[in-house]
């Protein structure tokens, strides 16, 4: 039986009581909560509408066109919007009145002009449309949208440089310093074209360099309401520390540390850096606790750098280029706003692997930088059969190679839609298979997809967030 029959017969148990589904799949608030479904008409999108729709949810669907077959393919109460994704404007319309996104778009050919505008591009586009209208709404009620990023700093100008402060130091300076001190120089400094550039060499022994400023935010603002930072940053590739200090300003001796790494790659690129990622430069500290932190800096070491690290050009790995472009705080929350349907790789032709993905990477990127609440769906290859028969994968270490039912696949992404464990993840999913004794190379985690219990938060709960 297709899996779209599936839903369909899923659909016709539903009762009706006050304009509202009444069934064992109704989800309670569903009716105040409006899903846009982008790619409505592919394979998984079929059956995710009609699984929102079953659920109570009010659904639009964005579609390339609206022709009987594709009105034939929905149910009714379906609000049809007509667009492609590769059209901001027509993707700012689909977004208007929405509460979430799922996001089952996929390129029909793999022409690189295609994979481009639906797999990359069409994701920059939804995200920013999603954001710019909840900033529309926000500025309509006179606040602030809880899906905004918060600017920490802006680097356009030598005003913008104030307060930050150049340091430099050894790890080693009471073990023979002038020994192996070769010379350490940077600077921070506003480039001839506009740029906030850190740059220089670290030639001693044990020796850092780093760039520190105390933080000043907005008045009514704590970093406690954020998911950690986003920074848009360039230069020749090299890997940095974060640091943030916490405790009182007046006494810095109850100051505590907390560092993270952050990898750059040559030319410009955007880092999230969530502050689950910190951990105390004294094992004895607490966790971090960002309402406390007042002091942001970035650290450069060569012995912390990466073999493969180092640019074309670049090699000597202790000189370092960082442009700094801006710094933001990304918003926090407890459910995800889009979902995407993104894939393994696996079950694609050799020939084509390559450049599929490339595009859905490019688009996975993009959607974690963006600040919004994600979960990043990969699904094996997909096959049309009943969903909810099999035991179902759940894994990050891309070594998946079994298919699952678009069925399956359209469940997980509704199941994710109210689920906490889901928010920026990203992982595999496929049916479980049994290895050949001796063959088993990891443990998976495993559960049957059942609709009388939620078998994505205890799934979703052991894999790795902001990833």
């Amino acid at each position: 039986m297709p899996a779209v029959a599936v839903a369909e017969l899923e659909e016709e148990a539903v009762l009706f009581r006050g304009g509202a589904p009444m069934c064992d799949f109704a989800v309670p608030g569903a009716q105040d909560t409006t899903v846009l479904v982008v790619g409505a008409t592919s394979r998984i999108g079929r059956i995710v509408v009609r699984k929102l729709m079953l659920r109570g949810y009010n659904v639009k669907a964005l579609v390339r066109r609206n022709d009987q077959e594709v009105i034939d393919m929905l149910p009714r109460s379906v609000e049809i919007v007509v667009g492609d994704v590769g059209d901001p404007s027509s993707v700012q319309s689909a977004v208007s009145g929405c509460n979430k996104v799922i996001y089952c778009a996929t390129a029909r050919s793999t022409i690189t002009g295609d994979l481009n505008r639906v797999d990359n591009q069409g994701v920059r586009n939804v995200t920013n449309a999603f954001q710019d209208y909840y900033n529309q709404l926000a500025q309509s009620r006179a606040g602030k949208s809880s899906k905004s990023k918060l600017l920490i700093e802006k680097f356009k100008s030598a005003k913008s440089l104030q307060g930050w402060e150049v340091r430099q130091g050894s790890y080693f300076q009471d073990i023979y310093p002038s020994r192996f001190d070769e010379g350490t120089d940077a600077a921070l400094e506003i480039s001839e074209n506009g740029q906030a550039v850190f740059s220089g060499f670290v030639f001693t022994r044990g020796g850092y360099v780093e760039v520190s400023k105390r933080l000043s935010l907005p008045l009514g603002s704590t970093l406690d309401r954020y998911d950690g930072f986003l920074l848009s940053v360039g230069g020749n590739g090299r890997s940095y520390v974060i640091i943030l200090e916490t405790g009182p300003l007046a006494d810095t001796s109850q100051s505590k540390k907390y560092f993270a790494r952050m990898n750059t790659k040559v030319g410009f690129c955007r880092v999230r850096v969530p502050f689950s990622d910190f951990r105390p430069v004294n094992p004895q500290d607490p966790p971090l606790d960002p309402f406390l932190v007042h002091t942001l800096t970035i650290r450069f070491e060569p012995k912390k750098q990466r073999p493969g690290d180092s640019s074309q050009g670049a090699s000597d790995p202790r000189n370092f280029q960082l442009i700094m472009e801006f710094i933001k705080a990304l918003p926090t929350g407890q459910e995800t706003d889009i979902i995407l349907v993104s894939c393994t790789g696996s079950g694609i032709e050799p020939s084509r692997r390559e450049q599929v993905l490339k595009a859905k990477k490019a688009g996975e990127d993009a959607l974690r930088r963006s600040g919004l609440g994600y979960t990043i769906v990969r699904p094996g290859p997909l096959q049309e059969e009943p969903g909810g028969q099999r035991a179902l994968i759940f894994d990050q270490g891309n070594r998946i190679s079994q298919g699952i039912s678009c069925a399956d696949v359209a469940d997980i992404c509704v199941k994710a839609l109210h689920d906490s464990t889901a928010r920026n993840k990203s992982f595999d999913v496929c049916y479980e298979h049994v290895s050949k004794q001796g063959d088993e190379l990891y443990e998976l985690v495993a559960h049957l997809p059942d609709k009388a219990n939620n078998y994505l938060a205890p799934a979703l709960s052991v894999l790795e967030k902001n990833t």
